[in-house]
């Protein structure tokens, strides 16, 4: 596999993912849902900071964050030709070009989105509005709306400490772009042994 194909990995994922978070912003107020079937859900939230919606404390926390995200999409780019170049397994070319897409994805969130949408709360935003965006660069916000609350009911009274209490599963609301990331990494994980062989020790 080569650097051209995992191109066009990246970009194919880019515009899917970049389509569906327009078309949401564009579309939707913040919190606005849309159920599917009874287990899936387009729910639309803003994620100001990491995975679950970690975000770092203080007022520079997220030009932190996304600053450290540039450095990374780098790194990964780097680990991608790197891996091309020394003719790395196909396995693991799709893994790293999966990695890339998804942290760029939500890179141009974090960099752009609040210079070119204004708020989403109470109103459906608008692209490039002429009292200008809802952040300034670096401060934008990802945009999530996958919901699959596969089960989301009272737990029986039986079941030690949650017993009685509501749980709902799956709660994280994510993006296209948080798929391919961890369609990614999961790759990485079930095919280690490929995606990394072990090289043969000559005598």
């Amino acid at each position: 596999m080569n650097l051209k194909k995992s191109t066009w990995i990246i970009v194919v994922i880019l515009i899917i993912d970049q389509i569906s978070k327009i078309y949401i912003k564009t579309n939707f107020k913040l919190h606005e849902s849309v159920e599917v079937f009874s287990w899936f859900q387009i729910l639309f939230i803003e994620n100001e900071g990491m995975a679950w919606g970690a975000k770092i404390p203080g007022d520079y926390g997220k030009i932190i964050l996304t600053v450290f995200r540039l450095f990374a999409i780098v790194g990964i780019g780097w680990w991608l030709w790197d891996s091309t170049r020394k003719k790395a397994p196909k396995i693991l070319l799709i893994a790293i070009s999966l990695i890339f897409a998804g942290a760029m994805g939500n890179i141009i969130d974090s960099v752009i989105y609040g210079v070119i949408f204004n708020d989403s709360l109470g109103q459906v935003a608008t692209a490039f509005p002429d009292a200008g965006g809802y952040a300034p660069l670096l401060k934008g916000k990802v945009v999530d709306m996958l919901y699959f609350p596969i089960y989301n009911d009272i737990l029986p009274e039986w079941i030690p400490i949650w017993g009685g209490e509501r749980f709902v599963f799956f709660e994280p609301v994510f993006n296209i772009a948080d798929t391919a990331i961890s369609t990614g990494f999961g790759i990485l994980l079930v095919f280690h042994k490929k995606a990394f062989p072990k090289k043969d020790k000559t005598s």
